[in-house]
């Protein structure tokens, strides 16, 4: 699904009539009806149409979905879009599929782990970095004083942590 960046996800039905509350990724909510079809991760594509704003999200209809029932099944199905139909970002900027599985190496070049997720609670991205030598998690604020490099090129996040955000197994 690399050529593919997912732009939103189906939250529910929306009423009695096929409609869906979406949940949309997009810096401009209402962006995501224009980037053409959008497709599921099996590949299916679908046509979105907005029809509205709800709590939390956008009310939209999807070609063949003419029931509560049809909505109601596709709850928590992600859509994703041709990478070709997205607006191309500045070089400070990067899509989160960009950044998942990227290596995070600290500014001595050691391996610290790979990024795992990218979240946003309102105040900022998080890189949510796994690795076999860590405990657990670590967050690391996706600002340019901790992260200052990404090289898309070498599959590589430069990271220049603040102190505490990584716990090492061997740190007692």
């Amino acid at each position: 699904m690399k050529e593919k960046v997912c732009v939103g996800a189906i939250a529910g039905a929306f009423g009695v009539k096929g409609e869906i509350r979406l949940k949309s990724f997009c810096a401009e909510p209402e962006d995501i009806a224009t980037y053409g079809p959008l497709f599921f991760e099996d590949g299916h594509s679908v046509t979105l149409k907005l029809t509205g704003q709800v709590k939390n999200g956008l009310s939209a209809r999807l070609d063949n979905v003419r029931s509560k029932e049809a909505a109601d099944a596709l709850k928590g199905k992600r859509l994703y879009a041709d990478r070709t139909a997205l607006p191309h970002l500045p070089d400070d900027e990067f899509y989160h599929a960009d950044l998942m599985g990227l290596e995070v190496v600290d500014t001595g070049g050691t391996v610290l782990g790979k990024v795992a997720a990218v979240h946003n609670h309102g105040a900022g991205d998080l890189l949510e970095v796994r690795g076999p030598t860590l405990k657990g998690s670590a967050l690391l604020p996706f600002t340019r004083e901790a992260v200052p490099t990404v090289d898309l090129t070498t599959n590589r996040v430069v990271a220049d942590p603040p102190d505490g955000v990584f716990t090492f197994k061997d740190d007692g």
